[in-house]
């Protein structure tokens, strides 16, 4: 999604470090009461569990706490539609929009929440004119993106496609194009259909309302199969993910069979008492391994900061990086898949879309509007090399959200291109500042709030073939400099 609720990723974040509060007023029980093996690890052992712990859930927990407040919680403002029921958002966001960062402006979003314990669900797409891009990524409770359905993947036809759990076993139906298989059993459909235009706004509704997302005996027209309740989820707030991070990395393991690379891992916490079917409980761990616990997940915040850090290549001031993927792309790097949820949680695959992001000059200098105005080149014929679109967002540096400004522009994009102005060589020079420039440049104006910038460029369903972003940091096309004009 390349955003994510600022609130509950600070909450997360902080947790290793606001705990100490919640322990501190507690004393300690016996290690087994407190939900620990009969072997119990000493205290540095605890220490080194609970920050690979922490470093391996945290992509596990901020998934669930995006599912709770859309799926879930009926009131936690974010909420869209219950489970196995699609939600389309029919507008693209704007400086309004202040509960995810760096949002999205081009595609619409629809969103489905599936739990597929009882069957399978089928996603439906109807037929999407040729010079319309969509994509459906499919991301499960591991932030896997596990497949895709779409202009790059599947094409632009219509068809019906099987997203099934872990541990299905069944027969797949006549007219099923593919089969997804989904690593837990609760997981998301994340789709996005380009937008042209403001005026194109009624053909994207169209478009939206050709998805379906159904369980498979509706598709299939026969009775369904016994319903499971839902489970008891936990409520997720600011209090208790402070103190109760593994609590939750506990509910969401039950539905998320380990795979070959998870083994080790979930033994480790196992020997802690986290894990499907244990009861662990942070508050009651005696005394020196509550500490060492306490230290373990400060250890383990500070090297997924690290992570976010390293990602990638620096490239004239632009940071490219490829950090999303499946279960393969991954191969238990768990601090690969931190860093990545951190950043943005729910990116694509390179494949389908590659984002450069620029917050300073080529020369490290922080870019800031309210200092300087600047200007992006792209020398003729070498445009961002995609066979869908390219767009260049701005953003505010401080809050990550768009910026408000005279002429309702968050962006310039390939569909704007008949609008723009060339230069006498055929090259494009978009112009980044605050105040409009000169009449003969205002076409070309991507408004910059009065402070520091950040941009992010997104090349959707980039080519592969020379000039070409990928692989990603070594390709044979890279994001020009940003340079100052004042």
């Amino acid at each position: 999604m390349k955003g994510f609720r600022a609130s509950l990723l600070a909450f997360l974040l902080l947790a290793a470090v606001l705990l100490a509060a919640g322990c501190a007023r507690r004393g300690g029980m016996s290690p087994q009461a407190a939900g620990l093996a009969n072997d119990v690890p000493d205290p540095a052992q605890v220490r080194a569990i609970a920050e690979e712990g922490f470093v391996y859930g945290l992509p596990i927990v901020m998934n669930y706490g995006v599912m709770y407040e859309n799926a879930v919680d009926r009131d936690s403002g974010q909420y869209k539609a219950p489970f196995n029921e699609l939600y389309n958002e029919a507008r693209v966001f704007t400086y309004k929009d202040t509960t995810v960062v760096t949002p999205n402006s081009d595609t619409p979003y629809s969103f489905a929440f599936m739990d597929l314990r009882a069957e399978p669900m089928v996603v439906s797409v109807p037929a999407v004119e040729k010079r319309r891009y969509y994509s459906v990524q499919l991301v499960d409770g591991n932030t896997f993106n596990y497949g895709y359905i779409g202009s790059r993947t599947t094409g632009n036809g219509p068809g019906d496609y099987l997203v099934v759990g872990p541990e299905w076993k069944g027969e797949v139906p006549a007219g099923i194009k593919r089969v997804f298989t989904s690593s837990t059993q609760f997981t998301m459909g994340l789709f996005r259909t380009q937008l042209f235009d403001a005026k194109d706004m009624p053909h994207v509704v169209k478009v939206q309302a050709g998805y379906k997302v159904r369980p498979l005996s509706a598709y299939l027209r026969r009775p369904a199969p016994a319903a499971l309740p839902l489970p008891a989820f936990p409520k997720i707030d600011k209090e208790l993910v402070k103190v109760e991070f593994f609590e939750y990395l506990d509910f969401a393991l039950q539905f998320a069979p380990a795979g070959p690379e998870e083994v080790a891992i979930r033994q480790r916490l196992a020997r802690i008492g986290v894990g499907p079917g244990k009861t662990f409980d942070f508050k009651a761990l005696p005394p020196a391994q509550k500490e060492a616990a306490l230290r373990g997940l400060q250890d383990g915040e500070a090297k997924i900061a690290r992570a976010v850090d390293d990602v990638g290549r620096n490239i004239n001031g632009w940071r490219l990086a490829s950090a999303f993927g499946d279960r393969a792309f991954y191969h238990g790097d768990w601090g690969k898949r931190a860093g990545a949820a951190k950043a943005g949680i729910y990116g694509n695959d390179a494949a389908e879309a590659v984002y450069p992001m620029a917050k300073f000059l080529a020369d490290g200098e922080p870019l800031d509007g309210g200092r300087h105005d600047y200007a992006i080149t792209f020398p003729a014929g070498q445009l961002p090399p995609v066979n869908a679109f390219w767009s260049l967002t701005m953003y505010d540096g401080k809050t990550q959200l768009l910026v408000e400004n005279p002429i309702g522009r968050y962006l310039v994009n390939s569909p704007m291109l008949p609008g723009l102005r060339r230069n006498p060589d055929g090259s494009l020079t978009i112009y980044i500042q605050k105040d409009a420039p000169a009449k003969d440049k205002a076409a070309n104006w991507l408004p910059a709030p009065d402070g520091p910038i950040y941009l992010v460029m997104r090349l959707y369903w980039p080519k592969t073939e020379a000039p070409s972003v990928l692989p990603v940091g070594a390709g044979t096309w890279q994001p020009p400099a940003i340079v100052k004009t004042r």
